[in-house]
């Protein structure tokens, strides 16, 4: 690591400090998309990976590894996994095991391994080999997200694919949830708009609401035969929706979808609550906001308007809000995000978070500009420790990508 107090500037709060964690000069670095579960509960050890960007990684880099990064020993690294294709990485709820999957994936065949391994590196185990069509269908998943996410009582893991032949324009994507005990596999949604599906298993211990998922439809999304996106989505965006992680109990969250207000893209869970968080577009007036929300009933798939729809604008004390990509701490009250103007290195902010459904966010402050060139490849994407007491994000200010931390929040 590299103690770098020279990302502080004069705005920067004292007593912060900013430590790069990685540093190869050849090879870039990041951490893991910010929604990811990759930390233990207590703080002290978090996943990051090499040979990789800021959306993930290249499926045939034989470089690529993820690495686990002790903060307690001066932030050393040690790789977990050899793999190439190694990708969807979970932390159990626990902090024992690393969940990862081997993506050896062809369009229409090749293999899917579920594996852990303990976070000392020890007792590698293989879960699950999906080398066959999904139970009951006659789908084989290919081009993996490189996102999965694990449910609060560690028993199931989820992780999404394309499921097309290579042949044909429209085919579908899908999420599939594994179970871990009975090293099994179902697919629970499936359909030609899921081609982003950014699963999120709610973080909630509460024995229902941890069967609940966060998902993202992509509408009028464009694909070709092979998987590969040509339009994300149409003119009325994505729309966010919950669903039962059995296939069942599909509701909506009420963002977007209106006309004016757009789905950026970017959600989460509020720490441990049956909240969620998003990022909009607005076009009038033009602005990027933060909106809280709780499922309702499916009532079509109509954003905003959803009948019953609870909504709370926790950017509404912001003369003119542009936040992009944000998230809590486990208990829900501290948060991070980032915000414009981009120009010139984007900027990193922290915040309170009051009662949800009912506070505005609060002692809004700076904390320092990355410098980064925020390209799609090297997106900031900060979030928290679970205990909310440091921030971590990615920058390519050095000429090439690597991970920091900041603590002293």
């Amino acid at each position: 690591m590299k103690l770098r107090s020279d990302l502080l500037d004069e705005k920067s709060p004292t007593g912060l400090e900013v430590v790069q964690l990685t540093d190869e000069p050849d090879v870039p670095s990041s951490n893991i998309y910010m929604e990811a579960q990759i930390f233990t509960p207590d703080s002290k050890r978090l996943v990051l990976h090499r040979s990789a960007h800021a959306h993930g990684s290249d499926q045939h880099d034989p470089e690529h590894r993820y690495l686990l990064c002790d903060l307690e020993d001066d932030c050393a690294l040690s790789p977990l996994t050899d793999e190439t294709g190694a990708t969807g990485p979970s932390i159990s709820p626990d902090g024992q095991w690393l969940y990862y999957f081997v993506n050896e994936t062809v369009t229409g065949g090749g293999k899917l391994t579920l594996k852990r391994v303990g976070l000392d590196g020890s007792d590698r185990q293989t879960i699950f080999v999906l080398d066959s069509p999904l139970p009951e269908t006659d789908f084989r998943p290919s081009r993996i997200y490189p996102l999965s996410t694990i449910s609060s009582d560690g028993r199931r893991i989820a992780i999404c694919g394309y499921l097309g032949d290579g042949t044909t324009r429209g085919a579908p994507y899908g999420l599939m949830v594994f179970d871990i005990e009975a090293a099994s596999v179902e697919l629970i949604l499936h359909g030609p708009t899921w081609c982003n599906i950014h699963p999120q298993y709610c973080r909630s211990t509460d024995p229902e609401a941890s069967h609940d998922i966060l998902v993202q439809e992509n509408h009028e999304n464009i694909a070709d035969e092979k998987g590969m996106i040509e339009r994300l989505v149409g003119g009325l965006g994505a729309d966010i929706h919950v669903i039962r992680d059995d296939g069942t109990n599909f509701r909506n969250m009420p963002w977007g979808r209106d006309g004016n207000e757009r789905c950026q893209g970017h959600q989460c869970w509020r720490g441990r609550s049956e909240w969620g968080i998003t990022s909009t577009g607005t076009s009038q007036p033009p602005e990027a906001q933060l909106i809280e929300g709780a499922a309702a009933p499916y009532a079509g798939h109509i954003g905003s308007t959803t009948p019953g729809g609870r909504r709370n604008d926790l950017s509404r004390s912001f003369d003119n809000p542009h936040f992009y990509h944000f998230a809590t701490d486990i208990a829900g009250k501290r948060f991070v995000s980032d915000s414009a103007p981009l120009d010139c290195g984007g900027a990193i902010y922290v915040a309170d978070l009051g009662e949800p459904g009912e506070d505005a966010l609060s002692n809004f402050r700076y904390l320092l500009s990355p410098r980064s060139t925020c390209e799609k490849g090297a997106h900031i994407h900060p979030f928290l420790s679970p205990d909310g007491t440091m921030a971590f994000f990615n920058s390519d200010e050095s000429g090439l990508l690597q991970a920091y931390m900041v603590t002293g929040l």
